[in-house]
Protein backbone atom coordinates (compact mmCIF):
# COMPACT_ATOMS: atom_id res chain seq x y z
CA UNK A 1 0.00 0.00 0.00
CA UNK A 2 1.21 3.32 -0.67
CA UNK A 3 1.73 5.75 1.69
CA UNK A 4 0.70 8.62 -0.60
CA UNK A 5 -2.91 6.62 -0.18
CA UNK A 6 -2.84 7.28 3.59
CA UNK A 7 -1.07 10.96 2.93
CA UNK A 8 -4.59 11.54 0.69
CA UNK A 9 -6.79 10.71 3.18
CA UNK A 10 -5.13 12.80 5.83
CA UNK A 11 -5.17 15.28 3.66
CA UNK A 12 -9.02 14.82 2.67
CA UNK A 13 -9.81 15.03 6.48
CA UNK A 14 -7.65 18.29 6.78
CA UNK A 15 -9.23 19.81 4.10
CA UNK A 16 -12.75 18.66 5.08
CA UNK A 17 -13.89 16.73 1.97
CA UNK A 18 -17.05 15.41 2.02
CA UNK A 19 -17.75 12.52 4.22
CA UNK A 20 -18.57 10.09 1.89
CA UNK A 21 -15.23 10.99 -0.56
CA UNK A 22 -13.39 10.07 2.23
CA UNK A 23 -15.46 7.44 3.04
CA UNK A 24 -14.75 5.70 -0.25
CA UNK A 25 -11.31 5.97 -0.39
CA UNK A 26 -10.64 4.28 2.97
CA UNK A 27 -12.84 1.49 1.77
CA UNK A 28 -10.78 1.29 -1.10
CA UNK A 29 -7.17 1.58 0.59
CA UNK A 30 -8.98 -1.60 3.36
CA UNK A 31 -9.86 -3.46 -0.09
CA UNK A 32 -6.22 -3.18 -1.09
CA UNK A 33 -4.80 -4.30 2.14
CA UNK A 34 -6.75 -7.31 2.40
CA UNK A 35 -5.99 -8.45 -1.51
CA UNK A 36 -2.32 -8.43 0.03
CA UNK A 37 -3.24 -10.20 3.11
CA UNK A 38 -5.06 -12.70 0.72
CA UNK A 39 -1.47 -13.20 -1.35
CA UNK A 40 0.34 -12.93 1.83
CA UNK A 41 -1.75 -15.80 3.18
CA UNK A 42 -1.84 -17.97 -0.12
CA UNK A 43 1.91 -18.30 0.18
CA UNK A 44 1.92 -19.01 3.64
CA UNK A 45 -0.09 -21.75 3.24
CA UNK A 46 1.86 -23.00 -0.21
CA UNK A 47 4.95 -22.70 1.96
CA UNK A 48 5.17 -22.60 5.63
CA UNK A 49 1.88 -23.91 6.69
CA UNK A 50 2.49 -27.03 4.03
CA UNK A 51 5.83 -27.88 5.14
CA UNK A 52 4.84 -28.14 9.06
CA UNK A 53 1.93 -30.18 8.28
CA UNK A 54 3.98 -32.78 6.46
CA UNK A 55 6.90 -32.91 8.99
CA UNK A 56 6.93 -35.55 11.08
CA UNK A 57 7.41 -33.68 14.13
CA UNK A 58 4.48 -33.07 16.46
CA UNK A 59 5.60 -29.86 18.02
CA UNK A 60 5.69 -27.95 13.95
CA UNK A 61 2.24 -29.64 13.22
CA UNK A 62 1.06 -28.35 16.20
CA UNK A 63 2.81 -24.53 15.55
CA UNK A 64 0.48 -24.38 12.08
CA UNK A 65 -2.12 -25.43 13.46
CA UNK A 66 -1.94 -22.47 15.84
CA UNK A 67 -1.08 -20.08 13.73
CA UNK A 68 -4.50 -21.13 11.55
CA UNK A 69 -6.37 -20.70 14.71
CA UNK A 70 -4.34 -17.15 15.42
CA UNK A 71 -5.57 -15.94 12.51
CA UNK A 72 -8.61 -16.95 12.37
CA UNK A 73 -9.74 -15.21 15.91
CA UNK A 74 -8.37 -12.26 14.53
CA UNK A 75 -10.55 -12.23 11.53
CA UNK A 76 -13.47 -13.35 13.34
CA UNK A 77 -14.18 -10.80 16.41
CA UNK A 78 -16.66 -11.81 18.67
CA UNK A 79 -19.21 -8.89 20.25
CA UNK A 80 -19.30 -9.05 23.86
Amino acid sequence: LPIWQLKGVEKMIEDEKYCMDIITQNLAIQKSLGSLNKLILENHLRTHITEKMASVNEKKQSEAVQELLSLYELTHVRSK
